[in-house]
This record gives structure tokens, C-alpha cells and sequence, in this order.
């Protein structure tokens, strides 16, 4: 636990990603949804009226950042918090002092960083001052909230989700630096902007990973020295990124061909259930900075659109995929990805469904303005009964064969078959019942 009252003195020994922690609102970069004008947790740093809340994010987004600028900006007391050393006696110690305070009309903000870190025990010693109002409760976590904070303290807390920062706020924070005092601007460096958007992309959205690889680049890059003024001009290189992050550059534009390239390499080496290639595709995305939300959706699609009915597990297993990657991210949801994309290459596949659907959006295009059948319509309404809404209508579960002899499509349609199985993997079981039904259908 540690008073802060405002920042620390700047100091060149410290990580150039500490001296670089904006100072206000202004040098914050990223979180727009939140942060830009008029938006409430902007309006409620402003006004100084902040409530308990919770900050949830991955890493080196600024939820810590956000809590210094309401330290800086907030005429309250403000206290922070570490689980490694603050033991259940320090917490209602402290908070005992807050209550007294408060007593007396003044404002104690306590800051939990890595609040999922504190056990049951620590966190229920901040719920009575919280609910009575003695202090006001910030919290940061990398964890679902959902899970790791009380449920008490979580519902009497406002949960503002950060995101992860994109490309382009991670390359504007490396100009910053460039350009700051407090980080490289009192030196002449030579950097391009293909270097820049490497390093931006390396980060996958991390500001603390972009500025330490920034450093490390700069503090390898040769130095060259004007003979006649004797100036020094630092050159960074893209061999020089390579070397300092031991890898090669498979970086690519996220926005440009080469991002659509590999994601139909991956869709269509899964479709031809090659397992290995699909495998090489992934890892070549994942380790070029390419977003894992976006392949999740992805797998998730192609699980429908590929596998669907002949293996309906995947679908399940994809999701769960999709899920991982939202809950812990990259690098540990690489393996969920993998799992899901080595099932999918695996599965039977079957695109009856997909083929199913485009059959029948072409028909609804055409027919958009064909009504619904009368019996099949609800009649909630007097006057709907006396339309004939929902006349001769057939519950299902009240037939003997849980099949009701009744049409559902449009009265141009009738007969019309969307659906076409295959004989792939659980398909040949969908089959069997959809023909019985037909059949049983065409009895009556």
C-alpha cells in the first residue's frame, strides 16, 4: 500500500515506457469509446465525480495510466493497493482511516492494480467502506471481472472494458516518443515508417511492449557522426528490429492484400483438411501480429459454413476458441486456436447448409413481399382472430408424431427444398430424418 499524490519525478534511469505514462487526457492515446469528448468516463475524470469502477483490459493498454491521471486530477485522498503486500490487517487499517475522513465531508479513492490477484478475503474488506460510501473503489484487471471480483464488490462498481490498442494508436505512440523530451526527442534518430509500423504491429497492441522494443532497437542502432559538426545521428534499420526481437519480419498490413491472402490460405487449407498447412497458416498470422479475435471468427464461420451438420462439434469447439482468445489473448490462446483449427481441417465437411442458405436469400429477395401464411401468424388480438391470424394452426407437440400436417412457406413456394445433405460424418443421421419427414409428409 502506498500514498500517491501525484506523479513521479521524471527520471532518465527509468523505463522509457514509465517516463513515457501520459500525463493527462490529452496525451492519452486509444480507448476512444471511452476517453473522447463527451464520453462519460472522460466526463467523470474531468469533473472530478468518479464512482467505483473497474477497468478491464490486456496488458499496456493504460488502465494503471488511467488511475495516475485521476490521481493527478482528483482533489480526493488517493491510495493504492498491491496484493503482494497488503495483508487483511493493512486493508482495514487503512480503511478504517478512510472512514474517519469521510466523516469529515473529504474523498478517499483507493486504486487496486491487479485486483483478480487479491483472494476473497482481501476483497471483502474493501465491501463495507465501499457500500457505505467511505471510499471510492478503482480496480484494474487483464481477468473477466465476472469471474475474479466478488460479486458484492463487482455489482456496486461500473466495469469500463479497455480495448486492445490497434496498430495505428501503437505507431502514434512511438512518434510520440520520438518526438518527446522524455523520450527520444533531444537525440536525431533516422527511423522509417515501415520500422515504425513493424514495431507497432510486433506490440499487438501493447504500449508497453512497443516502447521497450522502440528502446532496445535505438539503444542497438549504429550511430553516425557528421565529420564537420561532429553531430550524431542514430539509423535504425529493419535489420536492426529483426536482430533485437530475434525474429524475421513476417509482418504485414493488417488492412492490405497480404492480410486477406493468408486468412484464405488458413480457410481453404482447413476446407481441404489439411492439417498441417492449416496449422503453418495459422502460426504465420498469429506470429506476424494479425488480431486472434479476428481468426477465431473466422474458424467459427468456416465451422458452420464448411463442417456444419457433419460434425456439429465444431462449431461448439470453435466458439469456445473464439471465447478463449476474448478471455486471456495472445500468446496464450494460440493453442486454443490450434486446437480449433487442427478439428475443423479434420472434420467431414459438409457446405449443405451454407448452400441451403443462398438458395433460400435468393428466393426471399425475390419474394420479400409475399405475406405470411395466415395460419402461422400469432393473433395475440381480437381483431387478429377475426382476420383469421393463426386459424388452423397445428401445435406440434399435441400430434402423436410431434409433426403437424401444415404448410409453413409462402403458398409460390410450396415444395420448394432448400436443404440437400450429404453423406459426410453426422449428415447421413440429419438425412435420415429430414427424408422420414418428407416422406410422412407426402403421406398426408
Amino acid at each position: 500500500m502506498s500514498q500517491v499524490t501525484f506523479f513521479d519525478s521524471e527520471n532518465k534511469s527509468k523505463p522509457l515506457a514509465e517516463r513515457m505514462r501520459p500525463r493527462d487526457l490529452n496525451e492519452f492515446v486509444g480507448q476512444e469509446h471511452l476517453l473522447s469528448e463527451g464520453k462519460i468516463l472522460r466526463k467523470l475524470i474531468e469533473q472530478d465525480r468518479i464512482t467505483s469502477m473497474i477497468f478491464w483490459g490486456p496488458p499496456g493498454v493504460g488502465k494503471t495510466t488511467l488511475a495516475r491521471i485521476i490521481a493527478g486530477k482528483t482533489e480526493a485522498q488517493f491510495i493504492t493497493f498491491s496484493a503482494v503486500n497488503s495483508g487483511i490487517k493493512d486493508i482495514r487499517t487503512v480503511m478504517q482511516q478512510a472512514d474517519k475522513v469521510s466523516a469529515l465531508g473529504a474523498r478517499t479513492i483507493v486504486f487496486i492494480d491487479e485486483i483478480h490477484r487479491f483472494n476473497k478475503a482481501q476483497q471483502d474488506a474493501f465491501l463495507p467502506f465501499v457500500e457505505k460510501g467511505s471510499i471510492v473503489l478503482i480496480g484494474a484487471t487483464t481477468e473477466n471481472p465476472s469471474f475474479e471480483v466478488n460479486g458484492a464488490l463487482l455489482s456496486r462498481c461500473k466495469v469500463f472494458v479497455l480495448k486492445q490498442l490497434s496498430q495505428e494508436n501503437i505507431a502514434q505512440l512511438i512518434r510520440n516518443t520520438l518526438k518527446d523530451s522524455r523520450g527520444f526527442g533531444n537525440e536525431d534518430i533516422r527511423i522509417d515508417n515501415k520500422t515504425i509500423e513493424m514495431i507497432a504491429s510486433f506490440a499487438n497492441g501493447d504500449a508497453r511492449t512497443a516502447l521497450s522494443t522502440l528502446d532496445m532497437v535505438i539503444l542497438n542502432a549504429e550511430t553516425e557522426v557528421d565529420s564537420a559538426t561532429g553531430k550524431e545521428t542514430i539509423i535504425v534499420t529493419e535489420d536492426d528490429f529483426e536482430q533485437c526481437t530475434s525474429r524475421k519480419s513476417l509482418l504485414y498490413d493488417k488492412h492490405g492484400e497480404e492480410h486477406y491472402n493468408l486468412i484464405s490460405a488458413l480457410h481453404k487449407s482447413m476446407r481441404n483438411s489439411d492439417a498441417d498447412a492449416s496449422v503453418y497458416w495459422l502460426a504465420r498470422m498469429l506470429e506476424s501480429g494479425e488480431d486472434p479475435i479476428f481468426i477465431a471468427r473466422r474458424v467459427t464461420r468456416f465451422a458452420a459454413e464448411d463442417v456444419g451438420l457433419a460434425d456439429p462439434r465444431a462449431l461448439e469447439l470453435s466458439v469456445a476458441a473464439f471465447q478463449a482468445c476474448h478471455l486471456i489473448g495472445m500468446p496464450e490462446c494460440s493453442v486454443h486456436l490450434t486446437q480449433a483449427v487442427i478439428y475443423n481441417a479434420l472434420a467431414p465437411k459438409s457446405n449443405a447448409m451454407e448452400i441451403a442458405y443462398m438458395q433460400a436469400a435468393a428466393d426471399a429477395n425475390e419474394q420479400i413481399a409475399e405475406p405470411v401464411p395466415l395460419h402461422i401468424r400469432n393473433a395475440p388480438t381480437d381483431l387478429m382472430k377475426e382476420l383469421n391470424y393463426g386459424k388452423d394452426y397445428i401445435y406440434a407437440h399435441d400430434t402423436v408424431e410431434k409433426i403437424a400436417d401444415m404448410e409453413c412457406l409462402p403458398e409460390s413456394l410450396i415444395g420448394k427444398e432448400y436443404y440437400h445433405p450429404t453423406n459426410q460424418g453426422f449428415e447421413p443421421k440429419f438425412k435420415e430424418r429430414y427424408e422420414a419427414i418428407k416422406k410422412w409428409r407426402s403421406k398426408k
